[in-house]
């Protein structure tokens, strides 16, 4: 129990402590909007043959006739009420549209995460254990590979590949395919509510679907996360405890896994963390390319439209999301290397 409280007290302390970060996002990002070239009330007012007076009119309705500092209170009053404005390409509000494609950037980021860590962790042991030997030597091209290549470059190869000459694939478009219906909508996330609802075809239909652009993301930041296992397990290696426990004739496999391994995941965990939330964020080339209807797609079209309240709503998402994966890291810490007081 008084475990369980340190750690209540320690996430409440970082929740507070970033909310001045937050509404430092908040401002920068308005005031960045309002800077950029372009005029939204011209952009959405009826074609370049609208006057001046409709396009006057949609500003006062808008308030963008009001200075900045005045439209800037506005705007937070509207946050602290959870408020988040009015899409103007969707003619929706903006917290409807994130409700709904949140979810399917989650489960995107999610399921392309757990790939890359059932897959760099292993190399970066295998190429921690043999140093300077052809497997160490493979896993470093492989990452460099997965720094060189952009996303949208990786995702189209394995659409040509694996849909196009193969056919292995489904049709690279939308969660589902067009053809399948889609589950109640429970939670947002479609293996999960195709579970849910005991639709396992529904679900294999949404698994094969979420296959190609998760391992698009995968490949992305499978480099990061297998040099830094790899670097951290030679760290650990080479300490004085690890030779120790070889000199008492330990078993190698308990020596790598219980002793080594678990040592050499807090610099991993760290480096998840940031992973995470820079996928969550830069996810939007995959999202183009497979026709994912994700938040960072959506941040996309409203930005190129010059269209405010949705750019803003998703910045401030990502830094929030950025704060809530920081104090999980931290608690996982805890739970990780005992000698990590949560307190």
């Amino acid at each position: 129990m008084n475990t369980l409280a340190a750690i209540a007290q320690r996430v409440g302390r970082r929740l507070l402590s970033s909310i001045p970060a937050l509404l430092g996002v908040v401002v920068i990002t308005f005031v960045l909007m309002r800077v950029l070239p372009g005029d939204p009330a011209v952009f959405f007012a009826s074609g370049p043959s609208a006057g001046q007076a409709e396009i006057d009119e949609l500003r006062h309705k808008m308030g963008l006739d009001q200075p900045i500092p005045v439209q800037l209170v506005r705007y937070l009053a509207d946050v602290a009420t959870g408020n988040l404005g009015r899409s103007l390409t969707t003619g929706q509000p903006v917290s409807a549209d994130m409700r709904q494609r949140l979810p399917a950037s989650l489960e995107l980021t999610f399921t392309a995460l757990i790939i890359a860590l059932v897959l760099s962790i292993p190399l970066g042991v295998a190429a921690a254990l043999r140093p300077g030997s052809l497997i160490d030597h493979a896993v470093r091209m492989l990452c460099t590979l997965g720094v060189c290549v952009p996303t949208f470059v990786s995702g189209l190869l394995l659409i040509y590949v694996f849909y196009y000459l193969l056919g292995w694939a489904p049709d690279p478009t939308a969660r589902i395919d067009i053809f399948a219906a889609s589950p109640p909508d429970l939670t947002g996330f479609y293996l999960l509510d195709f579970a849910l609802t005991g639709d396992w075809d529904g679900w294999w239909a949404a698994f094969t679907q979420l296959l190609l652009p998760a391992f698009t993301m995968a490949l992305f930041v499978l480099a990061p996360l297998a040099r830094m296992t790899r670097a951290s397990m030679l760290a650990v290696l080479g300490s004085d405890f690890i030779r120790t426990a070889n000199s008492m004739g330990l078993p190698r496999r308990r020596i790598v896994v219980a002793y080594a391994l678990r040592n050499a995941l807090l610099p991993v965990l760290t480096i998840t963390g940031i992973v995470f939330s820079t996928m969550l964020g830069a996810n939007v080339l995959v999202e183009k390319v497979f026709s994912w209807p994700g938040v960072a797609s959506y941040a996309l079209d409203a930005l190129l439209a010059s269209d405010y309240a949705p750019v803003q709503a998703f910045v401030l998402l990502m830094a929030m999301i950025f704060v809530l994966v920081n104090v999980v890291i931290d608690v996982l810490y805890g739970i990780a290397d005992p000698r990590v007081s949560v307190e």
